[in-house]
């Protein structure tokens, strides 16, 4: 049997078509019921004359996931999907449905992640493997399918699920592409993000390859032997060189950047701390996130700021111009944010796999 071609591989499908005869208006019409209008994969197929349809079918691999528990909040808007890789291994996504209409897909870029943020559930089952361009859009789509049943879709992608996106550039690179491509999802630019740790080598790079792809750093301190208590690799990528790596990429976006600030009681909420981060912006041209601690298991130590003290700390920055919002999480009964099931569940595939291999 032939080797399947990815429906996201546009060269591949294109070759398809040519070796199967059939006019390119018909493969047009087939991805716009695919990628565009979200009808899933028989009612593509069924734009296909029949003497080529299961051909093509044979083919193609239209979905490298399979959805293996789907898990709706109680209290909001929120349902994370859980998908199973070829490998076995689990991944998921969390549609964010805002009190607005507007839906946000948060979708994974690894398996696992070699940032090791002490906060982050996901950071402590380590690296597994990254995810290919196909695995990642196969979220948007399958995420699209659902929501079509509701009358909605994905308007904002943003890249803050699981793993580090700029330790999978290239995959995440060419997920964007055709993300954006008009022939494709023809998806806005503008509508999608890409959340760092601040990996400073590659974040430069990624503006000037997407200037029009917005980019949030994990910031959550600024001061040194903080940050790199809770982000292990701001050993690697220290604040001065961040600060640099942020006036460039806001050279290069002309745009507002987004950094994100995780409040932990007693680690990096106090007024002293609000005052040295105006110090630090200073120059930029920036949004806060102030963001609400969801306590993971293996990190008993952390605990998130109240609502007051954040409110204070937002004040310091509000009163000084700094545009600032105070986040709160969603989909908190279902551990939508940390990732915990999957992490529990991926060990133990990862050890059988381990044990196979030997």
């Amino acid at each position: 049997m032939q080797d399947r071609r990815s429906i996201y591989d546009t060269r591949g499908i294109d070759e398809l078509r040519r070796e199967l005869r059939f006019e390119p208006g018909l493969l047009r019409r087939l991805r716009i019921a695919y990628f565009k209008k979200s009808l899933g994969t028989e009612a593509a197929l069924a734009e296909l004359p029949a003497g080529v349809r299961d051909a093509f079918a044979e083919r193609v691999e239209f979905h490298p996931f399979v959805l293996h528990k789907r898990c709706d909040s109680q209290l909001d808007g929120a349902t994370k999907l859980i998908f199973r890789t070829a490998a076995g291994m689990l991944i998921e996504s969390v549609i964010l449905r805002a009190g607005t209409g507007r839906v946000a897909l948060c979708v994974s870029s690894q398996v696992g992640c070699a940032a090791a943020c002490d906060f982050c559930a996901t950071g402590k089952m380590g690296m597994a493997h990254s995810l290919s361009a196909a695995e990642i859009l196969d979220q948007v789509v399958q995420a699209n399918e659902l929501l079509r049943g509701e009358g909605r879709a994905v308007r904002n992608v943003v890249f803050m699920g699981m793993g580090e996106p700029l330790h999978n550039e290239d995959a995440v690179g060419r997920a964007i592409e055709t993300l954006c491509d008009p022939s494709l999802f023809h998806h806005p630019p503008s509508r999608v993000l890409v959340s760092t740790v601040g990996v400073a080598d590659r974040m430069v790079a990624f503006a000037e390859r997407f200037p029009g792809v917005n980019l949030a750093l994990s910031l959550h301190s600024v001061r040194q032997g903080t940050r790199e208590q809770i982000i292990p690799l701001a050993k690697r990528y220290p604040l001065p060189m961040l600060r640099e790596t942020l006036a460039e990429v806001q050279r290069i976006q002309t745009r507002q950047l987004m950094l994100e600030y995780l409040m932990l009681a007693g680690v990096n909420d106090s007024l002293e701390e609000a005052t040295e981060l105006l110090k630090w912006l200073d120059g930029l041209d920036v949004h806060i996130n102030l963001i609400p601690f969801n306590p993971v298991e293996d990190a008993p130590h952390l605990t998130g700021s109240d609502r007051e003290t954040r409110e204070r700390f937002a004040a310091v920055l509000k009163s000084a111009g700094v545009p600032t919002t105070i986040r709160y999480s969603m989909g908190a009964d279902i551990e939508a944010a940390c990732g915990q099931l999957v992490r529990t569940e991926n060990h133990a595939v990862a050890a059988a796999l381990a044990r196979a291999r030997c």
